[in-house]
């Protein structure tokens, strides 16, 4: 007596496979313009939910407002969005691409006893750098460190008035 149902090794249904065509006047037959997927763009921007830095999706189109060009950014890694000013972050790039020359001459020799102000050169002997005091932060320690951008290893954080 025959099964009503066919074991499915003998049951395969071909899929057919079909391109989208347009036709053209003279009765040719062309492809479909394939619709163009935009790739995504990510930039690297501080999370306030991790407290790092970290890269983030530019998601839709930048809005125009009064504040300048603005967009949301998605962060990789944590998935939140924040509102980010497009316009400021270009003039901070540009901020952060001036070289500043530094001297040599115009340095003082680092020391971690020493103590120092925002603006302060200083010459680090053991990296032969030389770099400017960007800020000052209290630790929890109670003791400062400072941020030093540096010629050739860019940003450091150094200790100050250890004792």
């Amino acid at each position: 007596m025959p099964t009503a149902k066919a074991p499915a090794k003998e049951k395969k249904v071909a899929k057919k496979v079909t391109k989208k065509v347009a036709k053209v006047a003279d009765g040719e037959v062309a492809e479909a313009p394939k619709k163009a997927k935009r790739k995504a763009k990510y930039i690297v921007l501080y999370s306030p939910f991790l407290m790092r830095d970290t890269k983030h999706e530019l998601i839709g189109e930048p809005l125009e407002s009064d504040h300048g060009r603005q967009q949301w950014a998605r962060c990789s890694v944590s998935h939140h969005s924040q509102l980010i000013n497009l316009d400021a972050l270009a003039a901070s790039a540009e901020k952060k691409v001036t070289e500043i020359k530094l001297a040599r001459e115009d340095s003082k020799d680092y020391s971690p006893k020493s103590e120092y102000k925002v603006g302060d050169v200083i010459y680090h002997k053991t990296w032969d750098d030389v770099g400017i005091v960007r800020s000052k932060e209290v630790m929890s320690n109670g003791r400062a460190s400072l941020l030093v951008h540096f010629e050739k290893n860019k940003e450091k954080r150094l200790v100050e008035n250890f004792k």
